[in-house]
């Protein structure tokens, strides 16, 4: 049957029948285009119209596309900046993650702000540095930018600026047990290792003494790390607050706070919260990125020497039951009992203020040191080295002080005249003024004062007394102004290193330069003052300060209350600590950088105490001081601490984050002392390795705890790492 034509399959798909196609739809293309004008003219009335709506069309073209693009290159720069973050900008809830898209911090941010509508900030309050600001209206704004201090280290900055009175701005980032621990900032109330032990409402992040009830110890810096990574450091110029609250599940919060005392000085009309948030893979490689390097540049030869000695020799620090009673005569005697002892080296011997007649004379009492020159070259033939403690305090006793008010060299009382200077009490002083160390002539009179002495009586250094930030007055005021009154004590020892040789200081915010150490508090003679020393050096050394002075064996003089009264060889009962504690805690000192004394073990009668000193001294000298020599180099190189959290060793073992009772020298020895009274045995958590037992020579697989571990009374549980390939 036939087809009809039109129906032919193969005609209707030929390409000769498509180009036919094509050419008759551009013929009728053309007649359309021919006839269009005249229809346009035809409907003239409606041109403009049409026009109108062309152009409409094409200006929303124009806009919708510039529109697409701006919102389009935001969101590449948000997801340049936010690419490990996530922010909810209207509950202001942050989560930062590491490459790994692990979160390693979380927080609550601007708490102060009732109030969740957020804008971008006006073209006027933006900045020319690539960050984004966000603006809580007329309450808050808030700066975020992203930086890499290398390629391992991401960091964010967040600056908070209050644009009210009624605004202080305060982030708040998560504690709770069971995520990570967080560590750093100094020593709290509680000397809680993980921080998240202690609880404390907010107060200045200033230095000051926890017997009297501040949260802070006596050496800060402005340094946080959790275990999961990640860090926070707040700017120097933060008026901070601080507190660790259990108000919204336990929080670490930042506050900017003006006040009448420790940020009375106002950088800026309304607070600003200005800190940065780091990440790594791990939180001992990121700690180390954060360390400061190469401590040994400038560092002359006799300076590292210093910092040997310190280390291989004790620290005699002569004390007695009043200030009458400290003479040179008191200084021969306890010189020559430490040479009786015949089995501990001379070392440094520390002279406190009294050999002053009032503080701040800074000349020598000749009444009751009249042949110090003599008797310090004695000293030194016997090979002690002597250091004299110095403070910035005048006693308005002085004979310097009336010279001081005329000069106007004090730090003077706010509110009044520049010649009324403000008074405050430290230690044995009563009323004393404070030098005004950023009066330009006050450091040159007192370095004149200093050489003076240090040239006539030929001795070895000087220790600063620098008190906490509460021995300033309340109502200070400087020549110029302070940040904070801890900054004080920052400008006092940059204006006299470089000028007089420096032993080591007693209260810091920032690393004095080597081979200046740091002293950890004074802790009282108790067995909670024991159990105290440990966290502290571990935070101390975690912050920034790997050379560390600790506290007297046995617990501080000045602590008298906790003391029992002993037997004594000499006429006078002398107050020492309990003998138990006096020996578990020589055995923990024994591994600390430097060995302290105020209390010689041959006051105690007892040949067992004698001959414990005997073999720590000798355990010392064979074991410890060569690790304490190998890692004081390393510090000055890489900054890390000698004294180390086991987390160092193994920052990924759970278990190493909540040891807060042991610690290793460097990488090579863990150390567990006994720290309460009575105790014949302890827990012991060893890392990774194998690891060779001090007591018993014994080897041990590390990753794992040792229950009920036996330590006797004149035993200390230390183990020394062994290579890799050691095999049992």
């Amino acid at each position: 049957m036939l087809k009809p034509s039109g129906d032919d399959d193969s005609r209707s798909n030929s390409p000769a029948n498509s180009i036919t196609s094509i050419n008759s739809l551009a013929s009728l293309l053309r007649e359309k285009m021919q006839v269009f004008p005249g229809v346009l003219k035809k409907k003239k009335p409606h041109d403009y119209k049409i026009r109108a709506s062309v152009a409409f069309l094409f200006l929303m073209i124009v806009f919708l596309v510039s529109l697409a693009y701006i919102l389009y290159q935001q969101k590449v720069l948000q997801r340049a900046y936010f690419e490990k973050i996530k922010f909810n900008k209207v509950d202001r809830l942050i989560k930062i993650y590491n490459t790994e898209g692990i979160d390693v911090i979380r927080g609550r941010l601007g708490t102060t702000m009732n109030y969740d509508k957020v804008h971008s900030c006006l073209p006027t309050d933006e900045r020319n540095d690539g960050s984004i600001c966000l603006e809580w209206m007329n309450r808050a704004r808030l700066y975020l930018q992203f930086y890499k201090l290398n390629p391992e280290v991401r960091c964010y900055n967040l600056e908070w600026i209050s644009l009210s009175e009624d605004i202080l701005p305060t982030d708040c980032y998560d504690l709770s047990p069971g995520t990570e621990h967080w560590y750093g900032g100094g020593q709290t109330a509680e000397s809680a290792w993980p921080l998240e032990k202690g609880l404390h409402d907010f107060s200045p992040f200033v230095t000051g003494k926890l017997r009297e009830n501040h949260e802070w110890g006596n050496v800060l810096k402005r340094f946080f790390i959790n275990s999961k990574g990640a860090s926070v450091l707040i700017d120097n110029e933060t008026p901070l607050y601080i507190s660790i609250s259990d108000n919204n599940g336990r929080e670490l919060c930042l506050r900017a706070k003006y006040d009448d005392f420790a940020y009375v000085n106002r950088l800026n009309p309304l607070p600003h919260l200005n800190y940065s948030v780091c990440t790594s893979s791990n939180m001992t490689r990121l700690h180390s990125f954060m360390t400061e390097k190469s401590l040994w540049d400038g560092l002359k030869k006799e300076e590292i020497n210093i910092i040997y000695s310190l280390l291989t020799e004790p620290l005699w620090e002569i004390t007695t039951g009043s200030k009458g009673e400290f003479t040179e005569s008191a200084v021969a005697n306890y010189t020559d009992d430490v040479i009786a002892l015949g089995f501990l080296k001379q070392g440094h011997v520390l002279i406190n203020e009294f050999w002053q007649k009032q503080v701040g004379d800074f000349t020598v009492d000749t009444e009751k040191f009249p042949t110090l020159e003599e008797s310090i070259t004695i000293m030194h033939r016997r090979g002690f080295r002597i250091v004299f403690s110095i403070q910035p305090f005048i006693s308005t006793e002085s004979e310097s002080f009336a010279y001081a008010v005329r000069r106007k060299l004090l730090v003077s009382e706010r509110f009044s005249d520049r010649r009324i200077p403000a008074l405050t009490r430290y230690k044995s002083l009563q009323s004393a003024g404070v030098l005004d160390i950023t009066n330009n002539q006050t450091v040159p009179w007192l370095l004149d004062k200093l050489k003076a002495v240090m040239n006539k009586y030929k001795f070895d250094a000087y220790y600063l007394d620098l008190g906490v930030a509460y021995n300033m007055p309340h109502y200070y005021q400087c020549e110029r102004p302070l940040t904070n009154p801890d900054h004080y004590k920052t400008l006092f020892i940059n204006s006299l290193q470089g000028s007089v040789s420096l032993f080591g200081v007693n209260s810091a915010v920032e690393r004095p330069r080597a081979p200046a150490f740091v002293s950890l508090p004074q802790f009282e003679s108790s067995w909670d003052g024991l159990q105290r020393v440990i966290p502290t050096i571990l935070t101390y050394g975690l912050i920034g300060y790997p050379f560390l002075i600790p506290g007297a064996v046995g617990g501080d003089y000045e602590d008298q209350d906790w003391w029992s009264t002993a037997n004594s060889t000499s006429d006078a009962d002398i107050l020492l600590p309990d003998k138990e504690l006096y020996v578990r805690w020589l055995q923990l000192a024994t591994f600390l950088p430097v060995i302290r004394f105020t209390h010689l073990p041959s006051k105690y009668g007892d040949d067992k105490v004698l001959e414990m000193a005997r073999i720590l001294t000798l355990l010392r000298q064979q074991t410890v001081t060569p690790y304490l020599k190998k890692y004081a180099n390393e510090a000055l190189d890489s900054g890390l601490p000698l004294i180390r959290p086991l987390w160092m060793l193994e920052p990924n073992d759970p278990a190493c984050h909540i040891v807060a009772d042991e610690f290793s020298v460097g990488e090579d020895l863990i150390v567990a002392p006994v720290l309460y009274s009575g105790a014949r045995q302890r827990e012991v958590y060893l890392p990774a390795g194998v690891w060779k037992d001090g007591i018993d020579g014994s080897l041990r697989k590390g990753s794992r705890w040792i229950h009920d571990y036996r330590v006797e009374e004149d035993q200390v549980a230390y183990f020394e790492k062994m290579p890799d390939n050691t095999r049992f």
